[in-house]
């Protein structure tokens, strides 16, 4: 039987590698999708480091988001994709439009290719960003059924743009998608393995608080999950025939304080304890750096807010169970040390 040709957009970022890892050792043939080129034997080395020893079912095409050229080529022959590639603007902005628009336009870049291209599904990697945003006094966990209200005035760009990107494809599948169909996977905060230097933003987190550098941290709640679980979760939402018009949160169902994080950190590798922080900023400190610090925006967006999220949707549908927030956090601080991107204390 010939194998089904996969596209993941987007190679090199962190939660891709691990689908492209689990499609290889799935049997699946996968074309990956690189700003780049150049960027192919960072990947290759990745996938060897989580244990990928045939590269002869990969392939890369050079496709950028933001233009249209390559898309047609890189889509060709596919049954499935799945989108995880988002344009990464600079998250000091003038305008959120540069963070919003580039989203939204390549999202639909993606689809309009996958639907030329008689593609049966695509997943769309969306994020937590599109379910939790915007809403006051929030007290049951978020589930797929919420969205963030982008009308609100102090959602983040970020949130906007996750947002009005997973609703443009909605839209486009529903008007324009001739019978493409479409699954979206929205993670909370990503931890796991890291497989290079090149890590989600979730990850740096834990880097900062085995290098010290955090001294006290925001009440920042947060739900984690591990980047092998969300790469499954994927691959359930591409194959399994019931997911077809669904979105799933990728979340372990638990909530932990950043505070919560470094003394999991703290419990795991005693030998950082000293380097840990043991307190937190009051939200209006968060608040008023944030003022002066357009970097501090995001996090002064989130602080004090509930952040109670339910995976029971996928675990029902689609069979899909987790490893707990606790081995995901030990898993990326394990990784870290183990590539050297975090040094043992003196």
């Amino acid at each position: 039987m010939k194998k089904q040709l996969v596209v993941v957009t987007g190679g090199s970022g962190f939660i891709a590698v691990h689908i492209i890892l689990q499609l290889l050792q799935q049997g699946f043939v996968v074309r990956t999708t690189v700003r780049s080129l150049r960027k192919a034997g960072l990947i290759r080395d990745m996938l060897a480091n989580g244990g990928v020893t045939n590269f002869s079912d990969l392939s890369f095409v050079e496709a950028d988001l933001t233009h249209d050229t390559h898309w047609t080529e890189a889509l060709q022959g596919a049954t499935y994709a799945i989108h995880v590639a988002s344009p990464t603007p600079n998250r000091v902005f003038k305008d959120e439009n540069e963070m919003i628009q580039p989203a939204v336009d390549g999202v639909l870049r993606v689809l309009r290719a996958a639907r030329d291209a008689g593609v049966k599904r695509v997943v769309l990697t969306s994020a937590y960003g599109a379910v939790f945003a915007g809403h006051k006094h929030h007290t049951t966990p978020y589930t797929e059924a919420d969205w963030s209200d982008v009308t609100v005035k102090k959602v983040h760009a970020y949130q906007k743009s996750k947002t009005l990107a997973e609703r443009a494809a909605w839209q486009f599948v529903r008007e324009q998608g001739n019978g493409l169909e479409l699954a979206a996977v929205n993670p909370v905060g990503v931890m796991g393995p890291v497989l290079a230097s090149d890590y989600s933003h979730s990850n740096v987190q834990v880097r900062q608080l085995l290098e010290g550098q955090l001294k006290a941290v925001p009440k920042v709640d947060s739900g984690y999950v591990d980047v092998r679980d969300v790469a499954s979760l994927h691959i359930l939402a591409m194959t399994s025939p019931q997911a077809a018009g669904e979105r799933f949160l990728a979340t372990t169902g638990e909530t932990l304080s950043m505070l919560d994080v470094a003394n999991v950190v703290r419990e795991n590798f005693p030998q950082f304890a000293a380097k840990l922080p043991t307190k937190t900023i009051p939200n209006s400190v968060v608040k008023l750096a944030a003022l002066v610090k357009p970097e501090l925006r995001m996090i002064a967006s989130i602080v004090g807010e509930y952040a109670g999220t339910s995976n029971a949707k996928a675990v029902r549908m689609l069979d899909w169970h987790p490893r707990s927030a606790r081995a995901a956090i030990i898993a990326t601080a394990q990784s870290m040390l183990d590539l050297g991107i975090v040094a043992e204390p003196k």
